[in-house]
């Protein structure tokens, strides 16, 4: 949390200061036409990939497999875009990085990597792939879904 605060307080300063600086170095208007260019290029990479990320997500759900790796590229594209949009060069730079598909690549590999340290998967036992005999006991489902719902203190269930 207190490093989303930061964020949102250190990079508005730097990016001004960026700015500053390189318009000291190559002027105003030049500087404007460069971050003007730049939101342009970002609307046009984010349509672009962001239409494959949406056809490869598609082909991914027409195919029956799980689309996390689609998920994270739209993620990613999205999150560029936007950066890209944002005038500064700072969040140009990690935009374009986020909207390319070789670094996205790269993004993708470390963001899996976080959310593998993040996050635990647990297992159930006694499903499907489970050696014989270990877990929990084998029940059988209500696939049809005639379940009710009974108290547990009924006298009449078995204990």
């Amino acid at each position: 949390m207190f490093v989303l605060i930061g964020l949102f307080i250190a990079v508005p300063i730097v990016e001004l200061w960026v700015i500053i600086e390189v318009g000291g170095l190559i002027g105003v208007l030049p500087t404007l036409a460069l971050l003007f260019a730049m939101s342009i290029l970002g609307a046009t990479l984010l349509r672009r990939e962001g239409r494959g990320a949406w056809r490869r997500f598609n082909e991914a759900i027409a195919q029956r497999r799980f689309p996390g790796r689609e998920v994270a590229d739209g993620l990613m594209i999205t999150i560029g875009g936007a950066l890209l949009l944002t005038p500064g060069f700072i969040t140009d730079a990690v935009g374009l990085l986020l909207l390319l598909p070789p670094t996205r690549a790269i993004a993708r590999r470390l963001l899996q990597a976080y959310v593998a340290r993040r996050f635990v998967v647990v297992g159930v036992s006694g499903m499907r792939g489970a050696p014989p005999g270990q877990g929990a006991p084998t029940r059988s489902y209500d696939y049809e879904g005639t379940a009710e719902e009974v108290d547990p203190e009924d006298p009449q269930l078995p204990r």
